[in-house]
């Protein structure tokens, strides 16, 4: 463990923070455990590596199944929602090669105050890293949807104050949004598979889509930096649009729909009516002006 340049006065010291994960871990056999552990490491060395972190330049706690990692405050952190996130992605595509029990990590990235004591790291930015990737959201996603061998969720103001300016391998629109709550945590959470348009969540509170639908389709443009801080989805502040594919559906409407300007109603349907007496009047026909002809 390295803890050079950390500092244990109180208030501590801004630090980007990450929090991995080894998915489905508790059911590996001892010796399977070591190989994902020994690949994970590996992979995470590889990360520091192409963002300039050296070895003893930052701290990193080992946590059976995963790793707890924070950097010194002069890390980039746009390289680190960028060119780190691909390295590992690329780093954890070559591990996995030909290999019948893939290693699927999940990270959680925070940023803020952490103080290190004599047993470790202590902060509100290391607890929020540790339940983004622990949270409920991120847990479905990777027990449902087994293709998906890495998946990073990002703290809202990491979203905000870094992933929405852009950059070099950094996606925001690839991003979606849904609400944590955990514990005492009840906080807007980033969601990010790499090499796809979005991660497979449908709502705010981190839904999947229904079996066998696979993820929502790319939806909405890129999100401004202005656009992305009330902490919201990029696409109108509740998560990814609705899929417009499927089947016909039908509505039944108990009473009047008073406006439905401005809406969009997603899939098939064969009409909307509010019974036998109701009509819409003919469109009146011009009558030619004075001195013109038919």
């Amino acid at each position: 463990m390295s803890s050079a340049g950390l500092s244990g006065e109180v208030g501590g010291i801004h630090r980007f923070v990450v929090f991995g994960d080894i998915c489905g871990s508790g059911t590996l056999g001892m010796a399977e455990k070591k190989l994902q552990r020994a690949a994970m490491y590996a992979a995470f060395d590889e990360a520091h590596g192409s963002v300039g972190v050296e070895p003893g330049t930052f701290h990193q706690e080992d946590r059976g199944d995963g790793i707890l990692v924070a950097l010194r405050p002069d890390v980039p952190p746009t390289l680190m929602v960028g060119r780190w996130i691909d390295t590992l992605y690329e780093s954890l595509r070559a591990h996995n090669q030909g290999r019948s029990r893939p290693l699927r990590l999940r990270i959680g990235m925070n940023a803020g105050l952490v103080v290190q004591d004599r047993h470790g790291l202590v902060g509100r930015a290391v607890d929020l890293a540790a339940r983004l990737c622990d949270s409920p959201p991120a847990k479905r996603i990777m027990n449902e949807v087994p293709e998906v061998d890495l998946l990073v969720v990002v703290s809202d103001w990491l979203y905000v104050s870094v992933v929405a300016e852009g950059g070099r391998y950094v996606e925001p629109g690839h991003y979606r949004s849904a609400r944590i709550r955990s514990k005492e945590t009840d906080e807007t959470a980033w969601f990010h598979v790499p090499r796809r348009p979005a991660p497979p969540l449908i709502g705010p509170d981190g839904e999947l889509p229904p079996e066998g639908e696979g993820a929502p389709a790319v939806v909405g443009e890129r999100p401004s930096a202005e656009g992305s801080r009330t902490g919201v989805g990029p696409s109108r502040g509740d998560g990814p649009t609705l899929r417009t594919g499927g089947g016909s559906r039908t509505y039944h409407v108990g009473g009047d729909l008073l406006d439905v300007r401005g809406n969009t109603i997603h899939g098939g349907f064969t009409g909307i009516s509010k019974g036998a007496e109701q009509r819409y009047p003919e469109p009146q026909r011009t009558e030619p002006g004075a001195g013109e002809s038919e």
